[in-house]
Protein backbone atom coordinates (compact mmCIF):
# COMPACT_ATOMS: atom_id res chain seq x y z
CA UNK A 1 0.00 0.00 0.00
CA UNK A 2 1.23 3.49 -0.83
CA UNK A 3 2.44 5.77 1.94
CA UNK A 4 0.34 8.50 0.33
CA UNK A 5 -3.37 9.02 -0.16
CA UNK A 6 -4.80 11.56 -2.59
CA UNK A 7 -7.50 14.02 -1.56
CA UNK A 8 -10.00 12.34 -3.88
CA UNK A 9 -9.24 8.93 -2.38
CA UNK A 10 -9.57 10.31 1.14
CA UNK A 11 -12.97 11.83 0.40
CA UNK A 12 -14.14 8.38 -0.71
CA UNK A 13 -12.62 6.62 2.29
CA UNK A 14 -14.16 9.01 4.78
CA UNK A 15 -17.59 8.24 3.35
CA UNK A 16 -17.08 4.50 3.80
CA UNK A 17 -18.26 2.29 6.65
CA UNK A 18 -14.77 2.21 8.18
CA UNK A 19 -13.17 5.63 7.68
CA UNK A 20 -9.57 6.24 8.73
CA UNK A 21 -8.64 8.32 11.76
CA UNK A 22 -7.42 11.82 10.89
CA UNK A 23 -4.53 13.74 12.47
CA UNK A 24 -3.95 17.43 11.72
CA UNK A 25 -0.32 18.36 12.40
CA UNK A 26 -0.29 22.01 11.37
CA UNK A 27 3.24 23.23 12.09
CA UNK A 28 5.72 25.77 10.75
CA UNK A 29 9.24 26.46 11.97
CA UNK A 30 8.37 30.13 12.42
CA UNK A 31 5.01 29.22 13.96
CA UNK A 32 5.21 25.92 15.84
CA UNK A 33 1.71 26.15 17.36
CA UNK A 34 -0.82 25.65 14.58
CA UNK A 35 -3.93 25.29 16.69
CA UNK A 36 -5.47 28.56 15.50
CA UNK A 37 -4.96 27.44 11.90
CA UNK A 38 -6.63 24.15 12.77
CA UNK A 39 -9.59 25.93 14.36
CA UNK A 40 -9.91 28.21 11.34
CA UNK A 41 -10.56 25.16 9.17
CA UNK A 42 -9.69 21.46 9.19
CA UNK A 43 -10.88 18.22 7.64
CA UNK A 44 -14.00 17.13 9.56
CA UNK A 45 -13.13 14.68 12.32
CA UNK A 46 -9.41 15.53 12.40
CA UNK A 47 -7.70 15.78 15.79
CA UNK A 48 -5.12 18.53 16.24
CA UNK A 49 -1.61 17.28 17.10
CA UNK A 50 0.98 19.74 18.44
CA UNK A 51 4.27 18.55 16.96
CA UNK A 52 6.52 20.34 19.45
CA UNK A 53 4.67 19.01 22.51
CA UNK A 54 3.66 15.47 21.58
CA UNK A 55 5.77 14.27 18.64
CA UNK A 56 9.15 15.69 19.66
CA UNK A 57 10.94 16.51 22.88
CA UNK A 58 13.38 19.14 24.10
CA UNK A 59 16.85 18.61 25.50
CA UNK A 60 20.41 19.86 25.30
CA UNK A 61 21.40 21.71 22.10
CA UNK A 62 23.64 18.78 21.18
CA UNK A 63 20.49 16.61 20.91
CA UNK A 64 19.18 18.81 18.10
CA UNK A 65 16.09 20.96 17.91
CA UNK A 66 13.59 18.12 17.49
CA UNK A 67 14.73 14.95 19.25
CA UNK A 68 12.26 12.10 19.39
CA UNK A 69 9.62 12.07 22.11
CA UNK A 70 9.69 9.26 24.64
CA UNK A 71 7.59 6.14 24.24
CA UNK A 72 5.43 7.20 27.18
CA UNK A 73 4.80 10.68 25.73
CA UNK A 74 3.92 9.33 22.31
CA UNK A 75 1.71 6.54 23.53
CA UNK A 76 -0.22 8.86 25.85
CA UNK A 77 -0.58 11.32 22.98
CA UNK A 78 -1.74 8.64 20.53
CA UNK A 79 -4.36 7.52 23.01
CA UNK A 80 -5.47 11.15 23.43
CA UNK A 81 -5.88 11.29 19.65
CA UNK A 82 -8.34 8.41 20.00
CA UNK A 83 -6.20 5.76 18.34
CA UNK A 84 -6.74 2.07 18.95
CA UNK A 85 -4.75 -0.95 17.81
CA UNK A 86 -5.51 -1.73 14.18
CA UNK A 87 -6.77 1.74 13.27
CA UNK A 88 -5.93 3.12 9.85
CA UNK A 89 -4.60 6.66 10.15
CA UNK A 90 -4.17 9.55 7.73
CA UNK A 91 -2.08 12.57 8.72
CA UNK A 92 -1.90 15.92 6.98
CA UNK A 93 -0.50 19.41 7.49
CA UNK A 94 -0.79 22.80 5.83
CA UNK A 95 0.73 21.57 2.59
CA UNK A 96 4.49 21.36 3.16
CA UNK A 97 4.36 17.65 4.15
CA UNK A 98 7.06 18.44 6.73
CA UNK A 99 5.15 17.82 9.95
CA UNK A 100 3.08 15.05 8.39
CA UNK A 101 6.23 13.38 7.06
CA UNK A 102 7.82 13.36 10.51
CA UNK A 103 4.56 12.03 12.01
CA UNK A 104 4.43 9.27 9.38
CA UNK A 105 8.05 8.26 9.99
CA UNK A 106 7.57 8.12 13.75
CA UNK A 107 4.23 6.33 13.92
CA UNK A 108 4.92 3.92 11.08
CA UNK A 109 8.12 2.93 12.88
CA UNK A 110 6.04 2.31 15.99
CA UNK A 111 3.74 -0.04 14.10
CA UNK A 112 0.85 2.24 13.12
CA UNK A 113 -0.91 1.85 9.75
CA UNK A 114 -0.46 5.45 8.63
CA UNK A 115 -0.52 7.35 5.35
CA UNK A 116 0.06 10.99 4.43
CA UNK A 117 -2.44 13.16 2.57
CA UNK A 118 -0.54 14.11 -0.58
CA UNK A 119 -0.54 17.89 -0.85
CA UNK A 120 -2.00 18.41 2.61
CA UNK A 121 -4.96 20.64 3.35
CA UNK A 122 -4.62 22.70 0.12
CA UNK A 123 -5.12 19.51 -1.90
CA UNK A 124 -8.19 18.67 0.17
CA UNK A 125 -9.69 22.10 -0.47
CA UNK A 126 -8.84 21.93 -4.19
CA UNK A 127 -10.66 18.59 -4.39
CA UNK A 128 -13.81 20.14 -2.96
CA UNK A 129 -13.42 18.72 0.55
CA UNK A 130 -15.44 20.33 3.33
CA UNK A 131 -13.90 22.12 6.31
CA UNK A 132 -14.90 22.12 9.97
CA UNK A 133 -14.01 24.62 12.72
CA UNK A 134 -14.73 22.57 15.85
CA UNK A 135 -12.08 21.31 18.27
CA UNK A 136 -12.32 17.53 17.96
CA UNK A 137 -11.83 15.75 21.29
CA UNK A 138 -12.22 12.01 20.70
CA UNK A 139 -12.88 9.26 23.20
CA UNK A 140 -9.41 8.22 24.42
CA UNK A 141 -8.03 5.19 22.63
CA UNK A 142 -6.09 2.20 23.92
CA UNK A 143 -3.37 1.81 21.29
CA UNK A 144 -0.11 0.15 22.30
CA UNK A 145 2.80 1.53 20.30
CA UNK A 146 5.83 -0.52 19.43
CA UNK A 147 9.39 0.69 19.80
CA UNK A 148 9.74 4.34 18.82
CA UNK A 149 12.25 4.86 15.99
CA UNK A 150 15.23 7.07 16.79
CA UNK A 151 17.24 6.82 13.58
CA UNK A 152 21.02 6.73 13.45
CA UNK A 153 23.21 8.50 16.01
CA UNK A 154 25.83 11.17 15.43
CA UNK A 155 28.78 8.79 15.32
CA UNK A 156 27.05 6.61 12.75
CA UNK A 157 26.24 9.70 10.68
CA UNK A 158 29.88 10.81 10.79
CA UNK A 159 31.06 7.45 9.46
CA UNK A 160 28.21 6.97 6.97
CA UNK A 161 29.96 8.44 3.88
CA UNK A 162 32.74 5.83 4.18
CA UNK A 163 30.54 3.10 2.71
CA UNK A 164 27.24 4.83 2.02
CA UNK A 165 25.66 8.07 0.87
CA UNK A 166 24.70 10.72 3.42
CA UNK A 167 22.10 13.04 1.90
CA UNK A 168 21.66 16.59 3.19
CA UNK A 169 18.19 17.74 2.14
CA UNK A 170 18.51 21.38 3.18
CA UNK A 171 18.53 24.20 0.63
CA UNK A 172 21.73 24.44 -1.38
CA UNK A 173 22.82 27.73 0.22
CA UNK A 174 22.65 26.19 3.68
CA UNK A 175 24.52 23.09 2.52
CA UNK A 176 27.30 25.23 1.06
CA UNK A 177 27.48 27.32 4.22
CA UNK A 178 26.56 30.58 2.50
CA UNK A 179 23.89 31.23 5.14
CA UNK A 180 22.71 29.61 8.35
CA UNK A 181 19.51 31.10 9.78
CA UNK A 182 18.96 28.66 12.65
CA UNK A 183 22.12 26.91 13.84
CA UNK A 184 25.40 28.22 15.31
CA UNK A 185 27.70 27.08 12.49
CA UNK A 186 27.16 27.12 8.72
CA UNK A 187 28.14 24.23 6.47
CA UNK A 188 27.51 20.50 6.24
CA UNK A 189 28.74 17.13 7.46
CA UNK A 190 31.94 16.19 5.60
CA UNK A 191 31.26 13.69 2.83
CA UNK A 192 27.55 14.51 2.53
CA UNK A 193 25.83 15.25 -0.77
CA UNK A 194 23.05 17.77 -1.30
CA UNK A 195 19.53 16.96 -2.50
CA UNK A 196 17.21 19.86 -1.60
CA UNK A 197 13.76 18.65 -0.63
CA UNK A 198 12.14 20.68 -3.43
CA UNK A 199 13.64 18.11 -5.82
CA UNK A 200 10.84 15.62 -5.20
CA UNK A 201 7.80 17.91 -5.17
CA UNK A 202 5.59 19.34 -7.88
CA UNK A 203 4.64 23.01 -7.90
CA UNK A 204 1.26 22.22 -6.31
CA UNK A 205 2.95 20.64 -3.28
CA UNK A 206 2.23 17.01 -4.18
CA UNK A 207 4.98 14.44 -4.56
CA UNK A 208 6.49 13.78 -7.96
CA UNK A 209 6.09 10.31 -9.46
CA UNK A 210 8.05 7.39 -7.96
CA UNK A 211 10.28 7.33 -11.06
CA UNK A 212 11.05 11.05 -10.80
CA UNK A 213 11.87 10.81 -7.09
CA UNK A 214 14.09 7.78 -7.68
CA UNK A 215 15.90 9.68 -10.43
CA UNK A 216 16.51 12.61 -8.08
CA UNK A 217 18.10 10.33 -5.48
CA UNK A 218 20.06 8.50 -8.16
CA UNK A 219 21.47 11.80 -9.46
CA UNK A 220 23.37 12.36 -6.20
CA UNK A 221 24.55 8.76 -5.94
CA UNK A 222 21.83 7.61 -3.54
CA UNK A 223 20.86 4.64 -5.67
CA UNK A 224 18.67 1.67 -4.85
CA UNK A 225 21.62 -0.61 -4.12
CA UNK A 226 23.37 1.96 -1.92
CA UNK A 227 23.20 2.46 1.83
CA UNK A 228 21.51 5.85 2.21
CA UNK A 229 20.83 8.12 5.18
CA UNK A 230 19.22 11.56 5.23
CA UNK A 231 19.61 14.60 7.46
CA UNK A 232 18.42 18.20 7.46
CA UNK A 233 18.39 21.02 9.99
CA UNK A 234 16.46 19.45 12.83
CA UNK A 235 15.20 16.03 11.77
CA UNK A 236 11.85 17.01 10.26
CA UNK A 237 12.74 17.46 6.59
CA UNK A 238 14.98 14.38 6.85
CA UNK A 239 11.93 12.31 7.83
CA UNK A 240 10.02 13.87 4.93
CA UNK A 241 12.88 12.68 2.69
CA UNK A 242 12.39 9.17 4.06
CA UNK A 243 8.74 9.45 3.01
CA UNK A 244 9.80 10.55 -0.47
CA UNK A 245 12.15 7.58 -0.67
CA UNK A 246 9.32 5.28 0.40
CA UNK A 247 7.14 6.66 -2.39
CA UNK A 248 9.96 5.77 -4.80
CA UNK A 249 10.20 2.24 -3.40
CA UNK A 250 13.39 2.98 -1.47
CA UNK A 251 14.31 2.65 2.20
CA UNK A 252 16.65 5.12 3.90
CA UNK A 253 17.92 5.74 7.41
CA UNK A 254 17.42 9.08 9.16
CA UNK A 255 19.90 11.07 11.26
CA UNK A 256 17.31 12.65 13.53
CA UNK A 257 19.69 15.03 15.29
CA UNK A 258 20.71 16.45 11.90
CA UNK A 259 22.71 19.66 11.51
CA UNK A 260 21.28 21.19 14.69
CA UNK A 261 22.88 18.39 16.73
CA UNK A 262 26.08 18.30 14.69
CA UNK A 263 26.69 22.05 14.84
CA UNK A 264 26.06 22.13 18.60
CA UNK A 265 28.54 19.34 19.36
CA UNK A 266 32.04 20.79 19.96
CA UNK A 267 34.95 19.41 17.98
CA UNK A 268 33.12 17.98 14.98
CA UNK A 269 34.45 18.86 11.52
CA UNK A 270 32.50 21.13 9.20
CA UNK A 271 32.62 21.23 5.41
CA UNK A 272 31.58 24.15 3.20
CA UNK A 273 31.11 24.64 -0.51
CA UNK A 274 29.63 22.10 -2.89
CA UNK A 275 31.73 19.16 -1.72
Amino acid sequence: MSALVSAAELITELASAEPPRLLDVRYQLVKPDGRDDYLAGHIPGAVYVPLDDELTSHGAPSAGRHPQASHETLQNAARRWGLNDGDRVVVYDGGSTLASGRTWWTLRGAGVDIRVLDGGLPAWIAAGGELATDDVVPIPGTITLGEIPTGIDIDTAAAWPVDGVLVDVRAAERFRGDVEPFDPIAGHIPGAVNLPSVSYFREDGTFRSPAEIAAAFDAVGAKADTKVATYCGSGITAAQAALAAEVAGRSVSVFLGSWSAWSNTPGLPVATGNA
